[in-house]
């Protein structure tokens, strides 16, 4: 059963461009969640027995085993993350409820994980739990504005180092030059050509609505099952 605990800010990472991560240390150990599930976080205080304040859901950006403090990074996009902008500072008290969601990555399958923006986070967790005698494969294609924007890219490239069936490719719209990133959007012709059987992969798509629409369209108009593209919708 999903919980509410409050918590407190005790790291607030500007990557710029507005775009933040928090670390929010719990008041008591979150229940046990599966990594790709995600969290509502309150502003407003909270009192139980009335009724939960206006909330966001972020996905869970830490691993499982973390439970005493969980990590989300957000987009200021619309009111709420606004507020979150101008009033998240550290030591400053929030609550969350947790955990929801049924966006897991199936361990048994190959999987091609397609990540826009802060979307990635639906998939950091499972990625920093990979093992390295995983047998199946796992393709991250993982874009952001700029290439200095790929915030989670350290941790995958800690998997690539540790894992020797996790592959990943990295695009960026913007300043690519001087990097090995792809320059421009994910590219569903680049991701089909990457994966050695791509009608027997899972994928699983997250990030900005305009970018799950287009890849999910082109998925299908290139025969991938429909019980195979599964996407991260509460956004």
């Amino acid at each position: 059963m999903p919980q509410k605990i409050p918590c407190e800010v005790v790291a607030l990472d500007d990557h710029d461009e507005r775009v933040y991560s928090l670390t929010l240390r719990l008041d008591s150990r979150a229940p046990r969640f599966a990594a790709g599930q995600f969290l509502h976080l309150a502003l407003d205080d909270y009192k139980p027995g009335d009724f939960w304040p206006e909330s966001r859901v972020f996905s869970i950006a830490s691993a499982p085993t973390q439970r005493d403090l969980l990590r989300i990074t957000y987009a200021v996009k619309g009111k709420f993350t606004e507020r979150m902008e101008s009033e998240l500072r550290l030591g400053a008290r929030v609550w969350v409820k947790l955990p929801y969601g049924e966006f897991i990555v199936n361990p048994e399958s190959d999987a091609c994980l397609l990540a826009g923006g802060t979307g990635v986070t639906a998939f950091t967790a499972f990625i920093d739990g990979l093992s390295p005698q995983s047998e199946n494969q796992t393709f991250l294609f993982y874009g952001a504005r700029r290439h200095d924007l790929l915030i989670y890219r350290p941790l995958a490239d800690e998997a690539l180092r540790r894992c020797p069936n996790f592959h990943a490719t990295y695009f960026a719209e913007e300043s690519a030059a001087g990097t090995d990133c792809v320059l421009g959007r994910v590219d569903l012709n680049r991701v089909w050509s990457s994966i050695p059987n791509p009608l027997a992969t899972d994928y699983y798509l997250a990030g900005p609505p305009q970018m799950i629409r287009a890849l999910s369209d082109g998925l299908r108009q290139r025969g991938a099952p429909a019980e195979r593209i599964l996407i991260d919708a509460w956004e």
